[in-house]
């Protein structure tokens, strides 16, 4: 029989929908029941392409004994994190501290006020290797709650203490240009010079600290061999199996050194995120190398991830049929059924397809190819063998649409667009932009986080509207029009009238007013994906730049001054905080363009200041006959067009350079 899960529209939760477990969604309806009956609360949080949450799933919630001793025990609640970041940073955080690491699926032992008391992440189902079975653990919580409350109270009273706790500000931030140098050099001595990446196996593509590198690349404070390395590792990961060599995209992450085997999952996020670093290494490399792996993204975006509304769905699972990567990997017998033996074995060859196999699944391997490797040539076996794939049982797409996941893809298309001369992918962003400013918000107020099946829910977070923000302004950054501009404004304003709060100076991840939390959480690190004030001071500052408007500014500078002395000792930590306060100590670009949009001179020169400027900086065509109310005036202050062409200025700060009316005078 279906559970309560089964009237929820999240993939992750109705995959629980016939568990015998007796789960609850978050909200009321459930925390009411633990505090009548006086039980601890069982929190317990995944996603719906999350290996180990299904295998925990079959072991243990599938289990008809252990659903029984739960449903006696404890109230059980079931969470996706990826509609509720809120509840999963808090008691992430509490696991960390509890235990020294965390991950999913996350089990949170609560007080039916829901403070959390004990915790931890994959539990199974018999003790093994030392390691409690989740049996023992529920009975354990349980004789705890009856026999022990005073030292469960008092245990729940410290982590909700130290989950609550601010540093005090007691000395000048610290953080700009020389914190985003100290980040790089504390990469590079962690930086794999045989496969490229930074540090040891489990190795993921954390886009957070590459574009960190590339800004101080931008800036010229890198070592001197960062940006070398980072397109050395963007050309290792595109050739190996963490890329899907025959259907484009990244997976989640390599379990190994040489990002060969991967977790195979794949996130909106991550593959959003990616295309912004490998266009930026392109726009200052010129490697004609990175332009395929965005290309095959792009391609893989928009022919499985594309929601109809003109959203994008959230992932795709790592399992099919039961098993992770079946979908994916290959033998060499395989091969040659589609494409013959002299090819197949040619191929095999090329793309590491041997016969005792790279991948857990006996004889079955991960697609990878060599650096040396002639890739072009195999375009044809790789569509061949693609159309067979094809045929097999694919895995499960996450049809969610989540606002700050879209508006990473936004941003990648977009500076992918500008950086590649593609318009189309420019178009292929705005398209995702009118989905979420009208779909998932009323013009970019009253923004929402969650798009399903024609229904929208849960209001949006710091990161959704931090996103969102961004994407905005690096549309209008690659030339969609001055609408964005005027959309990222609404976005900003309703940005620091929700999550910032004067009075101590910080932002926060949630509008506060919601009672089913136990604290309001502050913003969390950068990880996966960047810290949620991170990317909106990052976005603000590019906003306030532009603009002139000093309450943006205010939230700017308070947020930096607040987390800069932690940033400042440990920037990698909070990379994209550090990145923001790089740039704002050396100034954001900003190329103010006078002319007739439609002429196409006026264009040549924004496309060549596109090419120069960096992605945070701004490009602006100005018709002189109606500029824009949204620019400061500033801007426009003594900047006239030189003999009636079209004209450009480049601006560091309010430095400008002389006008230039072709695209071989601006440098």
């Amino acid at each position: 029989m279906a559970n309560r899960l089964a009237g929820e529209t999240s993939a992750y939760l109705r995959q629980h929908a016939h568990n015998p477990v007796d789960w609850y969604p978050w909200g009321d309806e459930a925390w009411e029941r633990a505090r009548r009956e006086n039980k601890p609360v069982l929190v317990s949080i995944g996603y719906s392409s999350c290996h180990w949450c299904h295998v925990m799933e079959r072991e243990c919630f599938e289990d008809a004994n252990i659903a029984r001793l739960m449903n006696d025990q404890v109230v059980a609640i079931k969470v996706d994190r990826e509609e509720r970041p809120d509840v999963d940073q808090i008691y992430m955080e509490a696991v960390q501290r509890m235990t020294g690491s965390g991950g999913w699926p996350l089990n949170m032992f609560c007080t039916p006020d829901g403070r959390p008391f004990m915790g931890g992440t994959y539990f199974p189902p018999r003790r093994m290797h030392n390691r409690p079975s989740f049996p023992e653990i529920v009975l354990a919580v349980a004789r705890a709650w009856r026999e022990q409350r005073e030292e469960v109270d008092k245990a729940a009273a410290e982590v909700i203490a130290a989950l609550g706790a601010r540093p005090e500000v007691t000395q000048p931030d610290g953080l700009g240009v020389e914190s985003l140098s100290l980040l790089v050099r504390q990469m590079m001595a962690r930086a794999d010079r045989r496969n490229g990446g930074f540090g040891a196996a489990p190795k993921f593509p954390t886009a957070t600290n590459l574009e960190a590198v590339l800004a101080a690349a931008r800036l010229g404070v890198a070592r001197g061999d960062a940006l070398e390395h980072l397109v050395f590792s963007l050309e290792k990961m595109a050739r190996g199996g963490i890329f899907d060599q025959l259907g484009g995209g990244f997976h989640r992450y390599s379990t190994d050194e040489f990002w060969l085997v991967p977790h195979f999952e794949k996130m909106l996020y991550d593959n959003g995120q990616l295309l912004r670093v490998y266009a930026e290494a392109f726009r200052q490399t010129g490697e004609e190398k990175l332009r395929w792996p965005v290309e095959e993204t792009v391609a893989w975006l928009e022919r499985e991830m594309r929601d109809p509304a003109g959203g994008f769905y959230a992932s795709q699972d790592a399992d099919s049929e039961g098993e992770e990567g079946r979908f994916f990997v290959w033998s060499p017998d395989e091969i040659r059924a589609v494409l013959g033996d002299e090819l197949g074995d040619e191929f095999c060859s090329a793309y590491g397809v041997e016969p005792g196999g790279n991948f857990e699944n006996e004889g079955k391997s991960v697609l990878s190819h060599g650096l040396a490797g002639d890739r072009p040539r195999y375009a044809e076996a790789r569509g061949r063998l693609f159309a067979a794939r094809a045929a097999r049982v694919s895995p499960a797409t996450d049809k969610k649409n989540v606002c700050s996941w879209i508006g990473y893809a936004i941003s990648g298309l977009a500076l992918a667009g500008s950086a590649f001369g593609r318009a189309d992918w420019v178009t292929a962003g705005a398209r995702a932009a009118e989905f979420a400013l009208t779909r998932l918000s009323d013009r970019g107020r009253d923004l929402l986080r969650i798009y399903e099946s024609g229904e929208v829910k849960i209001p949006a977070f710091l990161d959704d509207h931090a996103a969102l923000l961004g994407a905005l302004l690096d549309l209008h950054r690659a030339g969609a029009g001055d609408r964005y501009l005027e959309a990222a404004l609404v976005v900003g304003e309703e940005l620091r009238a929700r999550f910032y709060a004067p009075a101590t100076r910080e932002l926060f991840f949630t509008p506060g007013g919601d009672p089913t939390l136990v604290l309001r959480p502050a913003s969390d690190s950068d990880g996966a994906t960047p810290a949620a004030s991170g990317l909106a001071v990052l976005a603000l500052q590019r906003l306030a730049e532009l603009t002139g408007r000093a309450d943006l500014a205010e939230v700017v500078d308070a947020v930096i001054e607040r987390e800069g002395p932690v940033a400042s000792r440990a920037p990698l930590y909070l990379p994209t905080l550090t990145r923001a306060a790089a740039l704002r100590e050396a100034q954001l670009g900003v190329a103010i363009i006078l002319g007739p949009p439609s002429d196409s001179r006026t264009q040549a020169l924004a496309a060549r200041a596109r090419a120069l400027l960096g992605p945070e900086d701004a490009v602006v065509v100005v018709d002189p006959t109606s500029p824009p109310k949204w620019l400061a005036s500033d801007w426009l202050e003594g900047r006239e067009q030189r003999g009636g062409a079209p004209t450009a200025y480049v601006c560091r700060g309010r430095t400008c350079s002389l006008p230039a009316v072709t695209p071989d005078e601006l440098h």
